[in-house]
């Protein structure tokens, strides 16, 4: 026969199955920011460069890092 005590302890126990089973929220996309003193077309192999060493490290832009480009445009 089962007692009350563990029956509220099972009821209560229940309620928090669902919560732990929750899918794990995503973590937080990387941010760079790329500065340059120099207007956009300037800079445009620089960023190249860029890019494909941020390729050659596993870093997608758009997938997996997010990165923010300012420019002087002196």
């Amino acid at each position: 026969m089962i007692t009350r005590r563990r029956f509220v302890t099972a009821c209560g126990a229940s309620i928090f199955v669902p919560l732990a089973s929750k899918a794990q929220q995503p973590g937080k996309i990387p941010r760079i920011g790329f500065l340059s003193a120099l207007g956009a077309p300037a800079t445009a192999a620089r960023e190249e460069a860029f890019r494909r060493g941020l390729k050659d490290f596993g870093w997608q832009e758009g997938k997996n890092i997010v990165v923010e480009y300012r420019y002087a445009d002196v």
